[in-house]
């Protein structure tokens, strides 16, 4: 039996979701971020060294980031190729957007995150004033302009395919899920029609449906 150890709102949302895509029979250990430091708890470092989430657990098997579980569960449960796109130029857009998640894009989120709480607790109050000008001082003058470019990218990728690896859709579709719906919850999709309707019609899906009931609620902090 395949154990996830998920922590509520983080990546292991998406390790559901491909679960039940694939159908398969799966349990999932639940964990909570600490409400003040939104941190996970050590109880996660009993399962990963890390103490991250997601951890996946097959048989001998314990497996942790998102992009290997991930190529994990697709080359040994996804039989029939469903979610791996089959000619060249498609597997290697499939493979290129497995990397680009968290190689080129989240790492700018979770930046704009930390630096948007420059001037919030537990930062002391004293200093709260210039480190909230300092944070916000970053973002203006490079976090948003770099994600400004990733959301141009992102928008005229999906202006001509209509999924990440070409004309159906695929794991690299769950791996990006994260940080586009990350990037929708820090920056104005208006002007990314494709983008947002792409979201949309994956969150319309009945096994990312069904994955929303197994992990709980579903707010994405970083």
């Amino acid at each position: 039996m395949i154990t996830v150890h998920h922590l509520n709102n983080s990546r292991s949302q998406r390790i559901l979701w491909l679960l039940e895509e694939l159908r398969l029979e799966y349990k999932v250990q639940q964990y909570q971020r600490d409400d003040k430091t939104m941190l996970a708890p050590a109880a996660l470092k009993k399962i990963h060294p890390l103490g991250k989430s997601p951890v996946l657990v097959d048989g001998d098997l314990v497996l942790a980031e998102s992009g290997a579980i991930i190529e994990y569960l697709q080359e040994t449960y996804d039989l029939q190729g469903n979610l791996k796109p089959a000619d060249p130029l498609s597997r290697q857009q499939y493979r290129y957007w497995l990397h680009y998640a968290e190689g080129s894009l989240m790492p700018l989120l979770v930046m704009k995150l930390i630096f948007g709480r420059l001037g919030k607790p537990p930062v002391p109050w004293l200093m709260r004033p210039i480190a909230g000008a300092i944070g916000k001082g970053v973002q203006q003058h490079y976090l948003d302009k770099q994600l400004a470019t990733h959301a141009d990218y992102l928008e005229q990728h999906l202006g001509k395919t209509p999924w990440f690896a070409g004309d159906t859709f695929s794991a690299a579709d769950i791996q990006m899920s994260f940080p586009i719906e990350a990037l929708a919850s820090r920056w104005p999709m208006d002007k990314s029609p494709h983008l947002k309707a792409w979201l949309a019609t994956i969150q319309a899906r009945p096994a990312y449906q069904r994955a929303l009931v197994q992990g709980g609620p579903y707010n994405i902090i970083g």
